[in-house]
């Protein structure tokens, strides 16, 4: 139980909130927040502002109403000593809140915001769906809604193909048969989990829109006019065999040589390597061990991942992660920062964690795709990679530990992945080891944010090797991690939450 001076202190900051005009609305809500919420937890006072807060929806302006909303959402959602009460209050406005909703109609700020809110209460799912059934939802805003009320259906479950919107994935019948199959392996505990951890990360979207939408208005689409398009990978030999002088075997160090049976074999070991489709696979000897409850690698080993990965989960991601609602980072200034930035030596040029090669493209314009060598773990990638940019190589290999000589890379780019890294650092290290004195780094990644909403909302996102959320670092470790790796900054770029580095080896 709260002491009596606290919620005093909380009813007091929730009832000035209530009397606070358009210019100080942040300031307020950041001040209520900070007393009743912190990180996810809603702290002992919570419960009595809420019920401040809900009593007050039908009468509260709307500089104040969408702003509260989100409030009481964070509140539905929160764990900690404080929750269980602030859930009830919060409860107790579900009406108030559809009617609301019915008011609002149109895809604008109140509704995103109301719906976070009774996004929260899958208990009254029949409730919510009969009263926002007619309201006309654009499709993904529907779905987002519809899977965060839904309760676990068993071992039928969609995991790890919701976000940022179930509507925004549409699998062929052998992808959902195949994503069945390893589904009803995970068993229960693991897919309750796992199915849990999908539903934060549709909250933490539906809650980061809703937050962005009530203080600046509605977010903005970036068409992105060179997404990659699926083109047939091309016949012939495959593009890394004229990389052969900078490549090692994982392991022993020698070097590994085309095959006449398609693979490639180690000249000292004589390790074989598969090297289907052009892609050579350097992680195939490494026994493959993944936890089935890695849902989300899981759900990248699908050929069609890459498509998905450039048509719907980059574009939400860059909103969630870089706070670009706005669109104020468009495809077309990263496009033109990789180019203007990357200065090779003489040398092959890494592409790292290329993905399905959208900046594999702009890298061959710039230096030329023959000097290309593209690299992902996830070969499925790499494939679409091979259709869209054919004069690249292709990879398969850890960042962790890149399969190259010291020294013998003219540049590396790492383009919006380094925060997915396991360990950043020492990605960082490992590119810096592979460079000639004078390659450049070019890579792209995110900070934390400074509001520590749009924190908590960050944190939603789970990825391969983050159940609770990936981790981001402030500006001053992403710089570290490249300075301790003994490379020299050229360029610090910091629009939003973007962090975008250029850096060159000393020499």
């Amino acid at each position: 139980m709260a002491d009596a001076a606290t919620v005093r202190g909380t009813e007091t900051l929730a009832h000035s909130y209530l009397d606070a005009g358009p210019h100080a609305a942040d300031t307020a809500l950041a001040r209520l927040t900070a007393a009743v919420w912190e990180d996810g937890l809603a702290k002992t006072g919570a419960a009595p502002s809420a019920a401040v807060l809900v009593d007050a929806l039908e009468r509260l302006p709307a500089h104040l109403l969408g702003r509260a909303l989100v409030l009481l959402g964070l509140l539905a959602g929160a764990d900690g000593p404080g929750a269980p009460d602030a859930y009830g209050e919060v409860r107790k406005g579900l009406g108030t809140c559809l009617g609301l909703l019915e008011k609002a109609r149109g895809d604008g700020p109140l509704t995103h915001a109301l719906l976070y809110v009774v996004s929260h209460f899958p208990e009254e799912r029949t409730r919510i769906l009969d009263r926002t059934g007619a309201l006309g939802l654009a499709a993904d805003v529907s779905s987002r809604l519809r899977r965060c009320l839904r309760p676990l259906p068993g071992s039928d479950a969609v995991i790890g193909r919701v976000w940022p919107s179930p509507a925004e994935w549409n699998l062929t019948d052998a992808e959902r048969e195949q994503d069945r199959q390893w589904v009803r392996g995970l068993g229960p505990a693991r897919l309750a989990g796992a199915y849990d951890g999908d539903t934060r990360m549709l909250l933490g979207y539906t809650g980061a829109l809703a937050y962005w939408a009530v203080r600046h208005d509605m977010p903005r689409r970036v068409h992105d006019a060179r997404t990659p398009r699926p083109y047939p990978a091309p016949a012939g030999p495959a593009a890394w065999h004229r990389h052969t002088a900078v490549l090692r075997c994982p392991c022993c160090g020698g070097r590994p040589s085309p095959a006449t049976d398609g693979h490639a074999t180690c000249t000292a070991c004589s390790t074989r390597y598969p090297a289907d489709r052009g892609v050579l696979d350097l992680t195939a000897p490494v026994e493959d061990d993944a936890d089935p409850a890695d849902v989300l690698r899981n759900a990248a080993t699908m050929e069609s991942v890459g498509y998905y990965y450039e048509t719907v989960l980059r574009p939400g991601f860059l909103r969630l992660m870089g706070g670009n609602w706005a669109g104020t980072v468009a495809p077309a200034d990263e496009d033109a920062y990789i180019t203007e930035h990357t200065r090779p030596t003489d040398g092959p040029v890494l592409d790292l964690a290329a993905g399905a090669g959208r900046w594999t493209g702009v890298l061959a314009e710039a230096v030329g795709a023959g000097r290309l060598i593209a690299l992902d773990l996830n070969p499925s990638m790499l494939h679409r990679l091979r259709g869209t940019v054919p004069g690249a190589a292709a990879v398969c290999a850890d960042a962790l530990s890149l399969p190259f000589d010291s020294g013998s890379l003219g540049a590396v780019n790492c383009w919006n992945a380094l925060q997915a890294m396991p360990d950043p650092a020492a990605v960082a290290a490992e590119a810096a080891r592979c460079l000639r004195p004078g390659g450049t780094l070019t890579l792209m990644t995110f900070r934390a944010a400074d509001d520590p909403v749009d924190r908590y909302f960050q944190r939603s996102f789970r990825g391969p090797g983050f159940p609770d959320g990936m981790p981001l670092g402030g500006l001053a470790d992403i710089t570290a991690w490249v300075t301790d790796a003994g490379l020299d900054l050229l360029d610090t770029s910091t629009p939003g939450n973007f962090v975008m580095i250029t850096a060159r080896r000393p020499g």
